[in-house]
């Protein structure tokens, strides 16, 4: 390889890795029929004043494998942590006991089951874009470099380490989504 013209591989793999960082948190957003802190971080509270995460406003636990509690710790934001929750769209109604919000997860029938691993297909879609479209733009990199002055060989070079990289992440996606796929069609 040229020792005056380099791609950088690093920063590449590192968006390539920020797409698939990006899809496990959605990942955790999805409903399994198990309980799970991890289900509440994209859920933000309107708490003096910002959008805040639960997770700043109060301790979520885990007790037991169908119910996750909140303890609120202002009391004022209560109701507005409860409604969050509601506005979430994660089809869970809170059960309030003072500071303590409930929340019961209800099983999944084989219907909703069936329309996550759709929508946790689409995120995984959604990496599998955002790795390709690193990928072109590590190739125009590369077609820049040979405008330069970069030989042909060493082209060829970084053009399959890029493409080495792009398919060793498009293989992270798929081993996650089917991981996450079996877990929501789990009983």
């Amino acid at each position: 390889m040229s020792d005056d013209i380099e791609i950088d591989l690093d920063d590449l793999e590192r968006r390539m890795e920020g797409a698939i960082s990006s899809m496990r948190t959605e990942f955790a957003s999805l409903r399994t029929g198990r309980a799970s802190a991890s289900m509440l971080e994209p859920v933000m509270v309107d708490a003096y004043g910002s959008m805040t995460p639960i997770n700043q406003v109060g301790t979520v636990n885990v007790p037991e494998p169908r119910m996750v509690t909140i303890n609120v710790w202002d009391k004022s934001l209560v109701q507005k942590v409860e409604k969050a929750i509601m506005e979430s769209g994660l089809g869970i109604n809170p059960q309030t006991n003072g500071t303590i919000i409930m929340l019961p997860i209800p099983e999944l029938n084989e219907e909703r089951r069936r329309e996550l691993t759709k929508v946790a297909a689409q995120y995984a879609e959604s990496a599998r874009i955002s790795i390709r479209n690193v990928r072109r733009d590590g190739m125009d990199q590369i077609k820049k470099a040979k405008a330069d002055g970069m030989s042909e060989d060493d082209q060829k070079l970084w053009e399959s380490e890029v493409q080495d990289l792009t398919n060793a992440n498009i293989a992270k996606v798929d081993e996650n989504l089917g991981v996450k796929q079996e877990e929501i069609m789990q009983v």
